[in-house]
């Protein structure tokens, strides 16, 4: 199993990744073994999908990162779990 994870900072910032090893990726997040995510720990996984396909985890991760709008809509749907009011 493949995963596509979102991460939230007490900053509000917001890390897109994807692991076979979810719980253990998160560890390596929020003990400094990851460049982007040193900085602002600790991290708390607010979303994630699972895929059977390697590849489609990778792509999924991508079209994320890539399109803003996409990140918006997950806020859009997990707004309880980011800890943000809905907007009007």
């Amino acid at each position: 199993m493949f995963y596509v994870y979102l991460l939230k900072n007490r900053e509000g910032l917001i890390y897109v990744g994807y692991s076979s090893d979810l719980r253990q990726r998160l560890k390596d997040h929020n003990f400094g073994r990851s460049d982007f995510t040193k900085v602002g720990r600790p991290w708390k996984l607010v979303y994630y999908e699972a895929y059977l396909s390697r590849t489609d985890a990778i792509k999924r991760e991508g079209s994320i990162k890539e399109y803003g709008s996409i990140i918006g809509q997950l806020k859009k749907r997990i707004t309880n779990s980011l800890g943000w009011k809905a907007e009007p």
